[in-house]
């Protein structure tokens, strides 16, 4: 971690953009690192063994795309990869607990409604 910052700062802050139920593109993501370097234009894929991240790439000439910046360690991929797949999770959590909260009406509004008897 830098040495001149006062105040812990997470490690690794993920902030999901966009989420895509189809499709093997699940979402796009930023990521800052430390406070100090972001990486935007993250993806969180779908493949066949499950979620993998993908980085911001570039074709080269030879018609290969290269990663533009990545994890250098086999332990910093796997904290890296954990902290973006972790926070697209918990997008999604969030994003369907707010759904089923607007699908379920509050029981408080059914009773505090007057109920009119019939003649």
């Amino acid at each position: 971690m830098p040495k001149n910052t006062t105040s812990p700062v997470p490690k690794y802050d993920v902030k999901i953009h966009s989420i895509r139920p189809a499709g093997s593109c699940k979402a796009t993501a930023s990521v800052n690192i430390y406070g100090v370097f972001a990486v935007r234009g993250i993806k969180i894929m779908e493949g066949s063994k499950g979620l993998l991240i993908s980085m911001p790439s570039y074709k080269a000439g030879n018609g290969e795309y290269k990663d533009i910046c990545f994890p250098c360690t086999k332990e910093s991929k796997a904290e890296f990869d954990k902290a973006a797949i972790g926070a697209y999770q918990h997008a999604l959590t969030q994003g369907q607990a707010a759904a089923q909260k607007q699908e379920s009406p509050d029981p408080q509004q059914e009773q505090s409604q007057p109920v009119m008897g019939g003649m």
